[in-house]
């Protein structure tokens, strides 16, 4: 996950945090790396997908990949011409082990790519509508201030929460395979990190009675 093995080309010259600031910059772009993350399309098939003339795709695609954002998947020759297929980069599970023994570089990338898809997917919905159609969106964030256990207790809660998301996932697959009811996607991302800068203390809510 080096920046030199990142794949740029055209964007090499950028930083990885220019690179996702500018994968997610244009409609198109958050377009592709939604539709990317689901499997392999070509351009053309892209292009259908989405309603947009297939220049204007390919040029988006060509500065993705160039960035390191996507990847090229596969070649294949279709009658004179090759045809390419692109997906999204491929992230497989790191553990807490693997991740300690990243370098610094590694671990910015890593995170990069994952901040790139996340927001992606939360632009595209708000694009669409989604953020005010769906009664049950959910929308929050502040700064907490903890100490080192709360900020272990806080990392060990999300842990829990992501585990429960995955059990509800797999009891609704198993409702509609009886019910034969329509699955919704749903997007969760969680995110816990250092903030930038201290923030003032945030007065806590008063208990409900």
């Amino acid at each position: 996950m080096s920046s030199k093995a990142s794949g740029r080309a055209g964007q090499r010259s950028k930083s990885i945090e220019e690179v996702v600031s500018y994968a997610i910059g244009h409609r198109i772009r958050v377009q592709i790396l939604v539709i990317l993350s689901e499997g392999v399309f070509t351009p053309d098939q892209i292009s259908q997908l989405i309603g947009e003339p297939t220049n204007k795709v390919s040029h988006h695609i060509k500065e993705l990949l160039d960035a390191g954002s996507i990847e090229l998947a596969k070649t294949e020759r279709v009658r004179n011409t090759l045809q390419h297929y692109y997906r999204a980069v491929e992230m497989p599970y790191y553990s807490d082990d693997e991740v300690a023994a990243m370098t610094h570089q590694q671990r910015q990338v890593t995170a990069g790519l994952c901040l790139q898809q996340i927001m992606a997917e939360a632009m595209a919905a708000f694009w669409a509508g989604n953020m005010v159609t769906d009664p049950r969106v959910w929308i929050t964030q502040r700064w907490f201030n903890v100490d080192e256990q709360g900020r272990q207790e806080i990392a060990d809660e999300q842990a829990r929460s992501w585990e429960r998301v995955h059990e509800i996932e797999a009891e609704a697959l198993n409702r509609c395979a009886e019910s034969e009811e329509e699955t919704h996607s749903v997007i969760v991302a969680q995110l816990g990190f250092l903030r930038e800068r201290k923030g003032p203390t945030v007065p806590a809510r008063p208990k409900s009675d």
